[in-house]
């Protein structure tokens, strides 16, 4: 053999290599992206009917009452969120949790943080690109804008305040008083984070809010940013 034959022999073959890697990486993309989606979008699916089965075996009460809520465990749907800014259909059942498991079935309540609509700072997290990647969007969120919490008994429209980006060690985001360990909290604040920039983890996007209006569940009615967004009752 040749050495121009060797040559093209080594070409050849670290063009296949080439090749082949492209295809592993490409079908690893298409898990990630495609397949976690399904995963996700299924165990939404049976978290949804969970949810709505677990909240009809109580009465709505017409008072709300975050102090008090349901028993749940971790992996358990306890609300939804929706982001009527971001468009109609975005909404998520939020589990209880932010283990790796948790955040494969949607957004996650840190168990330690506040609950929904109660004093302090009720902390969800969830995942940007993958498992139907349900923060996709959130830095399109501005001042102002509204996320809603739906609970068992109670709609809590939370005004967005501020959108930071921080280092992933930065826990003091998820302190009751954000950035103040120890300090007994005032507010009833909501804060979402989520991987930054899109497609990595070297930061944290930080999405805060403030509670404006709760309002009791009675007979169908929904609060005025779902109703300004297009929903319907949903009596």
């Amino acid at each position: 053999m040749t050495i121009a034959d060797r040559l093209r022999w080594c070409v050849r073959g670290i063009g296949q290599l080439l090749i082949t890697a492209g295809l592993v990486l490409l079908l690893f993309c298409v898990y990630e992206l495609w397949f976690t989606g399904l995963y996700t979008k299924q165990q939404q699916h049976d978290l949804d009917k969970t949810l709505d089965r677990t909240w009809a075996q109580t009465p709505v009460t017409q008072k709300p009452d975050p102090l008090h809520p349901l028993a749940y465990h971790v992996g358990d749907g306890i609300a939804r969120i929706w982001l009527p800014t971001l468009g109609k259909d975005v909404h998520y059942v939020v589990v209880e949790g932010v283990g790796r498991d948790d955040l494969k079935k949607g957004p996650g309540h840190y168990p330690t943080s506040a609950q929904v609509g109660a004093v302090g700072n009720v902390v969800i997290s969830g995942h940007r690109t993958t498992y139907l990647a349900p923060f996709n969007r959130v830095d399109e969120l501005h001042a102002g804008d509204p996320v809603v919490l739906e609970t068992q008994d109670s709609w809590y429209t939370y005004s967005v305040t501020s959108e930071t980006v921080v280092q992933p060690t930065a826990i003091e985001v998820t302190y009751p008083v954000p950035g103040h360990l120890g300090e007994k909290p005032t507010q009833r604040l909501l804060t979402l984070t989520t991987c930054n920039p899109k497609y990595s983890a070297k930061t944290r996007l930080v999405v805060r809010g403030l509670l404006q209006s709760p309002m009791a569940k009675l007979g169908g009615a929904l609060p005025p940013a779902l109703v300004a967004a297009g929903y319907g009752s949903r009596a």
